[in-house]
């Protein structure tokens, strides 16, 4: 880290050191208070600010950074770009120490672009295009997963000085919000073909990964899926292949309780099942763990009917738009005034839609809120994970004209 401390770090760090950066104070007010007190200083009266935007809270990270090394001190994150790959949030990781795992061509030109050493990027997608292969073997990133005997075939093709990482299933029952088994990972019975196939190809299988699913809530389910890595280095060992290096323990991780709950069982299964084998590298692939809580939305209200005691609002943002997270990723919203609140308000029966002709395009219904009129303002907490990654620019509303503001809290 460049700098006397972290946060110095990151303000001097690619993607964030050449734009303006707000700063604002916690003191004794709640956090979101604090946050919602800031962007009522954004959009407040002569401000010109009249559409929707972001504030991006980059002393966040660096609290999520210093949390994540306490509970997992011997895992090095490689930030899952997929998530929200906002250049001051890349620069910001990589300044902190970070690694990255990236999904495709435009994801490593990104990471790249921030500074980041091709060998700090793990190529996490076990199905990748041919040209984006050619790209990652052209700029130096020699890490890749698979789980198919085509992919092996495509990467000695394409890549062939590329050391693999065999993605395995992780043991199901995790109670996840996103399921990625359906789709990635080696079976058991498809784990020792699979190492003979790289074997064949002449490529070295450098370790093993899983993801337990994005969001999990049994944190047990991480030491199945150690336990079953543990097996698969064992038989690369038997069929006198060279000794793995390097375990990715994937993503799914929500800062919070679950975090420390889940790194709990992740530590002692790492010394149960890994504890001889010291020239191993862990790795993990968060990405909402990092983006998720810090990044605020507010949206304005640009529309409102009312049709008795119900009240039906427009606002500029939706589920074309960063709000993409509700069917993507299902996240629940809470949307509040960003006017600062008053006691004993009254509250109606609300519906939001988001700006498009599309009827689906509904935020929330039978929602409480208060009295609203067109250009006041929601706020939607926790809008870092798969939002503006995942919008769109359907019926002329882009997702790429709402405008981010960095900042930081002390």
């Amino acid at each position: 880290m460049v700098g006397s401390s972290p946060m110095q770090a990151v303000l001097v760090a690619p993607g964030v050191k050449d734009r303006k950066v707000l700063r604002f104070k916690r003191d004794a007010l709640k956090e979101k208070d604090a946050v919602s007190a800031l962007m009522r200083s954004i959009a407040g009266p002569g401000s010109g600010v009249r559409s929707a935007f972001y504030v991006f809270d980059l002393a966040k990270v660096v609290d999520l950074y210093r949390a994540w090394r306490r509970a997992l001190p011997t895992v090095r994150p490689c930030y899952a770009v997929k998530c929200n790959p906002e250049p001051a949030l890349l620069g910001a990781l990589a300044a902190l120490g970070a690694g990255f795992d990236c999904a495709s061509r435009r994801e490593i030109e990104a990471v790249l672009a921030v500074g980041v050493e091709p060998r700090s990027i793990v190529y996490a997608n076990p199905c990748k295009p041919e040209a984006h292969l050619e790209y990652a073997a052209e700029v130096g990133v020699t890490l890749a997963t698979y789980d198919s005997e085509e992919e092996v075939a495509k990467i000695k093709r394409c890549h062939p000085t590329c050391d693999l990482v065999l993605r395995i299933k992780g043991p199901d029952g995790g109670h996840v919000r996103v399921d990625l088994g359906t789709k990635y990972g080696a079976h058991q019975d498809e784990v020792v073909p699979l190492l003979q196939a790289a074997r064949r190809a002449g490529l070295n299988v450098a370790g093993v990964s899983f993801h337990v699913g994005s969001g999990a809530s049994n944190t047990d389910v991480y030491r199945g899926a150690i336990e079953a890595a543990r097996g698969v280095f064992d038989a690369a060992v038997a069929l006198g292949m060279p000794p793995m290096r390097v375990l990715d323990i994937g993503g799914g991780f929500m800062a919070g309780p679950a975090f420390d709950e889940a790194a709990a069982v992740i530590n002692a299964a790492l010394e149960r099942y890994f504890g001889e084998l010291p020239c191993v590298e862990v790795i993990g692939e968060p990405g909402r763990y990092f983006a998720e809580t810090a990044f605020t939305m507010a949206a304005r209200v640009i529309g409102k009917r009312t049709r008795g005691d119900v009240r039906e609002y427009w606002i500029d943002d939706g589920l074309y738009g960063t709000l993409s997270c509700i069917p993507m990723d299902h996240y629940v919203p809470h949307p509040r005034p960003l006017a600062a609140p008053c006691a004993g308000e009254k509250t109606y029966t609300s519906t939001v839609f988001g700006p498009t002709c599309d009827s689906l395009d509904t935020v929330v219904t039978g929602y409480q809120l208060p009295e609203m009129s067109v250009g006041d303002w929601l706020v939607f907490d926790d809008m870092g994970a798969y939002t503006t990654a995942s919008g769109s620019n359907f019926n002329g509303f882009s997702t790429s004209d709402i405008k981010m503001y960095l900042a930081y809290s002390s």
